[in-house]
């Protein structure tokens, strides 16, 4: 349990400071940072799953580049549950979610 919010807390801090490189993405402060850092962690346990299986022949048409739109649908779902949290583009979003993504493999180096 203490490693998922360690985690959490390195993603929050991710998102916090996403906005100062991506100027299409905002984030209110470090508050809404945190809850957009639970909701991605809850829309990649629940939502993803569902969204990749549904999608399963067009990311095999595509060779798994269909995973990227998955990425950005998961962040605007996240923007829209978050009040604080806005979204604009589509390249952006998907830096968004690398760099998320990004954080937390480097959080989980320092772990068990």
């Amino acid at each position: 349990m203490i490693s998922y919010l360690v985690r959490l807390a390195i993603c929050a801090v991710a998102v916090f400071f996403a906005p100062r490189y991506l100027d299409q993405i905002q984030v209110k402060d470090f508050q809404t940072a945190f809850i957009v850092a639970l909701v991605l962690s809850l829309l990649n346990g629940f939502v993803r799953p569902i969204l990749s299986f549904i999608s399963f022949p067009i990311n095999l048409l595509t060779l798994g580049l269909f995973s990227f739109v998955i990425n950005v649908v998961i962040v605007y779902l996240a923007a829209h549950f978050v009040n604080g949290f806005k979204v604009n583009g589509f390249v952006q979003p998907l830096l968004f979610s690398f760099g998320i993504s990004l954080a937390s493999w480097v959080a989980s180096w320092f772990q068990d």
